[in-house]
C-alpha cells in the first residue's frame, strides 16, 4: 500500500470515536462560550426576577450598566472548558452507542426503531457527559450569580471545593442538571435526525447536494432541535440555577421539590425567551460545525439509518 493510500485510509474503531469525540467537544466548547453572555443575562432573570424583570434587552443593559461589559463574561472559562468536555461525551458517545444499539438489534430493525435508538444512544450518552459537565456548570452558576465569589475558574473551583467539598459542592446540581440535560439532549438528537431527515427526503439524495446545501440543512435541523430542547428542559434549567445559588440544607429532592413549590408553573418558565434564543441558536452551530469538523477530519464512518 502506497503513502497516498494510507493517509485517505478512513478511521475506524477508537481513532474513529476520538475524532467524533472531538469535534463534539469543538462544536460544544466554542458555541456555548461564544453565548456566555446570553447565558449570564438568562441565570441573572431566573435567580433574580425582581430586579431583571423587563426582559432580555433591559436586562443586558442593567448587566453593563451595574458591573461593566466585562460582567457578561463572568463564567467564560468554565462554560468553555464544561461543555468542551461535555460536548466530547456527548456527540462521542452518541455516535458510540448508536452504533452499539444497531449492531445488536439489526440494521432493519434500527431503521424501524430509528426514534428508540436516538432516544436511547442520546440519553445514555447524556448520563456520562453530565458526570464531567457538573463540577465546572456549578462553578459558572456561582460565579454569575455571585461575582464577588472568585476572580475566574480555578480560583472558583478551588474555593468551591475547599469550602463546600466534591460532593455537596460540585454535584448538589447533578440531580436537577441529569433532569434537565437528558431530556434536552434526547429532545435535541431525536427533532435533528427526524428534521434532517424530512428535509433531506425533500431535497434529494445527500450524496447528490453540495457541502453548502448541507451545511444549511444541519443550521435548519440543529434550529428546529434546539428550539423544542429548550422548552422541554426549562424548568430543570430554573431548578439548577436556584439550586447551585448557594448552599442548602436537607437532601438534593427536597430541596428541589420546595424550590419547584416556591415557583410555581410560571416561576419554572421565567427566562424561557432568552433561553430559546440561546439554545436555538447554539444548537444549530452546533450540528453544523461538528457535520464540518467530521468531515474535515475523515470522520465519515458514522452509521446512518434514516429511512431511504
Amino acid at each position: 500500500m502506497s503513502a497516498q493510500q494510507t493517509a485517505t485510509v478512513a478511521p475506524t474503531g477508537a481513532n474513529l470515536y476520538a475524532r467524533f469525540a472531538l469535534a463534539g467537544a469543538i462544536c460544544c466548547g466554542v458555541t456555548h462560550g461564544a453565548l456566555t453572555p446570553v447565558d449570564v443575562v438568562k441565570t441573572r432573570i431566573q435567580l433574580e426576577p425582581t430586579v431583571y424583570n423587563k426582559g432580555m434587552g433591559a436586562a443586558f443593559r442593567q448587566v453593563v450598566k451595574a458591573e461593566g461589559a466585562g460582567a457578561l463574561l463572568t463564567g467564560f472559562g468554565p462554560t468553555f472548558a464544561g461543555y468542551f468536555l461535555q460536548g466530547a461525551f456527548k456527540f462521542g458517545g452518541y455516535e458510540f452507542w448508536k452504533k452499539t444499539i444497531i449492531e445488536a438489534v439489526g440494521q432493519e430493525n434500527a431503521v424501524n426503531n430509528r426514534t428508540a435508538i436516538y432516544l436511547v444512544s442520546s440519553g445514555i450518552a447524556e448520563f456520562f457527559a453530565d458526570v464531567a459537565l457538573c463540577p465546572l456548570e456549578a462553578t459558572r452558576i456561582r460565579l454569575v450569580s455571585q461575582p464577588t465569589f472568585a476572580t475566574g475558574l480555578v480560583s472558583g473551583f478551588s474555593r468551591i471545593l475547599k469550602e463546600d467539598g466534591a460532593l455537596r459542592g460540585f454535584y448538589s446540581g447533578f440531580g436537577p442538571i441529569l433532569l434537565k440535560q437528558i431530556p434536552y439532549t434526547m429532545a435535541k438528537f431525536v427533532v435533528f435526525e427526524r428534521a434532517s431527515e424530512a428535509i433531506l427526503a425533500a431535497a434529494g439524495p445527500k450524496e447528490s447536494l453540495s457541502a453548502g446545501t448541507l451545511t444549511s440543512i444541519n443550521l435548519t435541523s440543529g434550529l428546529i432541535a434546539g428550539m423544542a430542547a429548550a422548552v422541554v428542559s426549562q424548568p430543570a434549567d430554573t431548578l439548577l440555577s436556584k439550586i447551585n445559588k448557594a448552599s442548602g440544607t436537607g437532601s438534593v429532592m427536597s430541596r428541589l421539590v420546595g424550590l419547584a413549590g416556591e415557583l410555581g408553573v410560571k416561576g419554572l418558565f421565567l427566562g424561557l425567551g432568552p433561553r430559546i434564543v440561546m439554545v436555538g441558536t447554539l444548537t444549530a452551530f452546533q450540528f453544523a460545525i461538528y457535520n464540518d469538523i467530521k468531515k474535515a477530519l475523515g470522520a465519515t464512518g458514522g452509521v446512518e439509518i434514516r429511512k431511504a
